[in-house]
């Protein structure tokens, strides 16, 4: 039988963990100073009077870098918890976890090969 009252602690938990955030913005936007003005508007640039546009267009390069470190950490973190369960998990854990390390690998050949992790 399906009891709701066991789950009270969660709703409990579920709440609180919404209306604390809420309460942060509502406070903060009724508290905080408002100064609008040129200066308020212009885009900061360490102390120096800002030159051009504010807007810069960065190059593809730095996208493709970041997103190939970004998929091997995000696949590190998988791979954390079966590497601490290694010895318990067996062969076919194994194999699933190699074909797993294997396909980001043979993409990043694949990009290494068509040339678009090249810094030129």
């Amino acid at each position: 039988m399906f009891l709701l009252h066991e789950y009270d602690i969660f709703w409990a938990f579920l709440i609180i963990s919404s209306v604390i955030p809420i309460l942060a913005f509502i406070i903060s936007g009724v508290l905080a100073p408002s100064s609008e003005g040129p200066e308020k508007l212009s885009s900061y640039e360490s102390g120096i009077e800002p030159m051009g546009d504010a807007w810069l267009q960065f190059r593809i390069r730095y996208y493709m870098f970041a997103l190939v470190f970004v998929v091997f950490d995000v696949e590190t973190v998988f791979l954390y918890p079966w590497a601490m369960s290694f010895d318990v998990l067996g062969v076919s854990v194994f194999i699933e976890a190699l074909i797993f390390v294997l396909i980001p690998i043979v993409g990043s050949v694949y990009a290494w090969r068509k040339g678009a992790l090249e810094w030129s």
